[in-house]
């Protein structure tokens, strides 16, 4: 055991006081410090909870491992750490196989990670005291930018964390007003910088792990008025995708840059908007091994220099040193910012300063103005979606499997050939795993020899070219292609296929083609046999990003669902096959399961809050009122037969109006209570939406508008309001639940629509056994993203889920034709007629498409001729981009 170290003084030296951004929280009195989804927490409460986190650690040092998020947990074990001397290494909690190779090659004597989500993170104790030698100058290790779970660590004092933060808010001009959205994990330098910038001045964290993509990020980012985010070259890319030109976002100050070369043209591009948008943009440059930030280029030289790093950062300075044999010299740094030194293993832990400059390895020149332009590299590195990758290592990587092999890359990804008959998909697939990056980013190519120069040595350009000679294939190539054979390529044609659309682009979304909660299970199923695991909010991505699902988070790797016995199938879609099984089954008498019908009226909201709520009032309008047609329209269909079939139903039941004007007693025109109330609340919330008020008001509060509605609905629940509607039972409650849990984001959050779940349920049917049945559907679909379930079920499963509302209508006329026979077969047989409604459905709805399609394109008068379009024409359109032409 090491003998005891106590923790550093404030005034222990220039190098061994505490950073004094994490130390001194205090002093910002109740001015806000952290905002989420869920609530506010002031400097006082969030020192607060820092001093009681810190108290937890002990007052010896120790080296702490913290499995970080973007949540407020790991923001207080940050803060604990730094402030009470611990050394502390930062690792991100969504990759294991990193953090699981750090602890065991530094072996952290605790161990932190997110708690209850209320700021009091879990302590895992691994030793009491510390078996370690700590430099008293030791505050933080971090893998060099953020890269790959390497036992090589950047090792950086408190003074390191103080002056980049003091250096980043002076030149980004930070107040105390400001308010910025953490947009990157707080684990990799630049995201951290961020934190610690707006903390040393007192300003606040809008504290969220929302992607850019995700409409309740910018919900969350207008609600609180953020006035900054931090961006990677990536994430312009995302930002072009989700209309980030046209938002309205009147408290945006300025917009960051860094983690790899952003193109000068998109520079140039987004400086101007910004400039007209009235925001700032500024371009930096940086490393983990300066803490974070070197370079910044003022905003007002972003349109004329857009090709520069800028000048150096406030406190730090730059030279060029000559490099033999070129023309250009390598970019050198010193600072206050620059790091003690490298750690390879615990040893390393006890050393000081080894380092007192950093060279880059960039090669640049400074312009006559004294701004510095990178124009190469000297070594061989790159950055991938900000992370630098040695391509050495890689090479290095493949050695260690047997593999002989060579890598090239750009900013863009890894190209890496291997010679002989390898697996292209496992060799991309570890390769990926082991240095950190979206599987996406690394193209294996198996070649029968690496191609090389005259020389002898290796032909890198013609490395890179090889990811050039593959072409994706065209979707008209692989329309034939069985589903098990699907990938990335065939996204846009299983939009096409399964909406029954000819003109799905690039930019397209499962939401903007129109998709809903019926034909969303069969997309979401073949996406997930092409793409394996997708995240929650692909219905809302581009093509373009499902066609590299990886990249939709810069950082995090998918995982795979193949050749796994189970994997995860989405709760809503595993709830419905369930709830239309349990349905038939108990009203055949096989068994008796009830409770299921209103658990699906909970999916329908939360489904409803998923598909229907995307875009501006009068589009999402008319998607809804599609929507509503899909389940109007086969109703009305199905049920009009059956009234012409049998005596068991009414004109009021084709009318959908059985429920309003029908018999008050239950008789076989109640059957289909459960889609005439379904197509009631719907229709109730696309007319109250349409409203721009109510709009207004549901796009400013997302989760607190269907909250007033589940409350607007409890007042029938607990019959405190009658609506005199004797056959639907009051079940506008559960559809606005679920549309609450699909908004609920963070632990409070849930927390609130689980309690109002707990406290409601109970005494709505005098039933235990059917109570528990509802209340655990409602919890599932606030708790679990997805549920195990057997891979080869997957389409079976689907395929039940997409028809629930044909076997609902179908079954009423099937089933007692059949359960004198057998029960189970009149089960099977109501299911089996409730898909091939279904199919039948969708085939007659797709042809109706194409038809209506077609007589729009022919306009109106047969014998019009009509010439091609011609955009140089003016008089001869109806407007802009116009398929017609008058006659």
């Amino acid at each position: 055991m090491i003998p005891a170290q106590p923790l550093a003084s404030p005034d222990a030296g220039p190098d061994r006081g505490l950073a004094s951004f994490a130390a001194n929280l205090a002093r910002h009195g109740d001015r806000p410090a952290v905002l989420t989804g869920a609530g506010s927490l002031s400097y006082r409460e969030l020192a607060e909870r820092v001093d009681a986190a810190a108290a937890r650690l002990g007052p010896v040092r120790r080296l702490a491992l913290l499995a970080a998020q973007n949540d407020l947990d790991s923001l207080v074990a940050y803060l604990a750490a730094v402030s009470s001397g611990h050394p502390l290494i930062l690792v991100p909690a969504d990759k294991p196989g990193s953090l699981d190779s750090i602890a065991a090659a530094y072996r952290p004597d605790v161990v932190l990670r997110s708690g209850d989500g209320a700021g009091r993170p879990a302590v895992e104790e691994v030793r009491p005291g510390t078996s370690h030698e700590l430099h008293p100058d030791l505050a933080l290790l971090l893998s060099t930018s953020g890269s790959t779970g390497s036992p090589k660590l950047v090792r950086l004092s408190h003074a390191n964390l103080q002056s980049n933060a003091e250096s980043i808010a002076e030149y980004l001009g930070i107040r105390s007003e400001d308010r910025a959205a953490t947009t990157l994990p707080m684990s990799y330098c630049y995201g951290l910088s961020v934190i610690n910038s707006h903390l040393a001045r007192g300003a606040a964290l809008v504290l969220t792990d929302l992607s850019v993509v995700d409409p309740c990020f910018w919900d969350l980012f207008a609600a609180r008025g953020a006035t900054s985010f931090a961006a990677v070259p990536y994430t312009f890319e995302l930002l072009d995708r989700v209309g980030f030109t046209g938002m309205d976002l009147p408290h945006l100050r300025y917009v960051t840059q860094a983690g790899g070369r952003l193109a000068p043209e998109h520079v140039r591009e987004f400086s101007r908007l910004g400039r007209r948008r009235g925001w700032d943009l500024f371009v930096m440059y940086g490393a983990t091994e300066a803490t974070a930030r070197m370079a910044y280029l003022p905003p007002e030289l972003a349109e004329t220099t857009p090709e520069t790093i800028g000048i150096p950062v406030p406190g730090g300075a730059f030279r060029i040193e000559p490099v033999p044999g070129l023309d250009d010299g390598e970019l050198v740094y010193t600072g206050p910012n620059v790091m003690l030194g490298y750690a390879e293993s615990p040893e390393d832990l006890s050393a000081g300063r080894t380092v007192t400059e950093l060279r880059t390895g960039d090669l640049a020149r400074q312009h006559p103005t004294g701004i510095y332009e990178i124009v190469g590299r000297r070594s061989r590195f790159v950055k991938v979606v900000g992370l630098r990758v040695d391509l050495g290592q890689v090479e290095r990587i493949l050695a260690g499997l047997g593999v002989s092999g060579a890598c090239a890359g750009s900013d863009d990804g890894l190209v890496v050939a291997v010679e002989g008959d390898h697996d292209e998909r496992l060799l991309g697939k570890v390769l990926a795993q082991r240095l950190g990056l979206p599987r996406g980013s690394v193209d294996v190519h198996a070649v029968e020899n690496l191609p090389r120069l005259g020389s002898g040595k290796v032909d890198y350009p013609a490395i890179l070219e090889l990811a050039a000679e593959r072409a994706a294939p065209a979707p008209a190539e692989n329309a034939s292609a069985s589903v098990p054979d699907e990938g990335p390529a065939d996204v846009r044609r299983i939009f096409a296929e399964q909406l029954e659309l000819d003109d799905v682009t690039d930019d397209s979304t499962f939401v903007t083609l129109g998709g809903d909660s019926l034909s969303y299970v069969a997309v979401s199923v073949r996406l997930e046999k092409a793409l394996g695991d997708l995240p929650p909010d692909w219905h809302v991505r581009t093509v373009r990003e499902l066609t590299n699902p990886e990249l939709m988070n810069p950082g995090k790797t998918p995982r795979q669902r193949r050749g796994r016995f189970f994997a995860p199938l989405e709760t809503g879609i595993v709830l419905r096959a369930l709830a239309i099984v349990f349905i038939v089954s108990t009203h055949v008498g096989l068994f008796s399961w009830q409770g299921t019908a209103h658990v699906l009226m909970a999916v329908a909201g939360f489904n409803f809050a998923r598909f229907q709520l995307a875009g501006e009032r009068l589009p999402r309008l008319r998607r809804q009122l599609r929507s509503l047609g899909r389940v109007v329209v086969p109703s009305v269909v199905f049920i009009g037969a059956a009234y012409l079939l049998t005596d068991r139903y009414g004109l009021a039941n084709v009318l959908l109006l059985n429920a309003i004007i029908g018999p008050e007693e239950v008789t076989t025109q109640w059957h289909f209570w459960f889609v005439e109330v379904l197509v009631y609340i719907l229709s109730a919330a696309a007319a109250l939406l349409a409203v721009p008020w109510a709009d207004r008001a549901e796009r400013r509060f997302p989760w607190t508008f269907p909250l007033l509605l589940t409350g607007v609905g409890l007042l029938e629940r607990f019959e405190l309001v009658d609506p005199d509607v004797p056959n639907t039972g009051p079940v506008l409650w559960l559809f606005a639940l679920g549309w609450a849990a699909a908004r609920s984001h963070g632990l409070l959050q849930r927390l609130a629509v689980t309690a109002i779940t707990v406290l409601t349920v109970p005494g709505f049917f005098d039933n235990p056994n059917r109570e528990a049945t509802l209340a655990a559907g409602v919890l599932l679909l606030i708790w679990l993203p997805s549920i195990p379930v057997p891979a080869r079920l997957h389409r079976f499963v689907g395929l039940l889920a997409a028809s629930s509302l044909y076997a609902y209508l179908t079954h009423w006329l099937v089933y007692p034709l059949l359960v004198g026979v057998s029960p189970a077969l009149a089960v099977v047989a109501s299911l089996a007629a409730g898909v091939a409604y279904w199919a039948l459905s969708m085939r007659v709805m797709a042809a109706l498409r194409r038809w209506k399609k077609t007589r729009l394109e022919k306009g109106p008068q047969d014998n019009c001729p009509r010439p091609a379009p011609d955009r140089n024409q003016g008089s001869g359109w109806r407007g802009p981009g116009s398929r017609y032409r008058r006659c």
